[in-house]
């Protein structure tokens, strides 16, 4: 079971850092530098920044969970 929650983890993890680079900029900062500056016809539309905004929200929490259950089954088996 931990390892199951280990490679959930590592997966959602992997998963967090490009939902949240896909992400539209939203002013200055690393954004700009990395191209989030220029507009881009795909990251226009409000609906697909909306459905990202829920996927994003959805991974965080599989993510958080993963957090504690391996927190609460390692505690458990030391």
């Amino acid at each position: 079971m931990i390892i199951g929650f280990s490679i959930l983890l590592a997966a959602s993890s992997l998963f967090m850092i490009v939902l949240v680079l896909m992400h539209k900029g939203r002013g200055g900062g690393l954004s700009d530098m990395f191209g989030g500056g220029v507009s881009s016809s795909l990251a226009g539309s409000s609906v697909a920044e909306r459905n990202l905004d829920r996927i994003t929200v959805g991974v965080a929490i599989v993510w958080a969970v993963c957090v504690f259950a391996l927190g609460l089954l390692l505690k458990v088996s030391a």
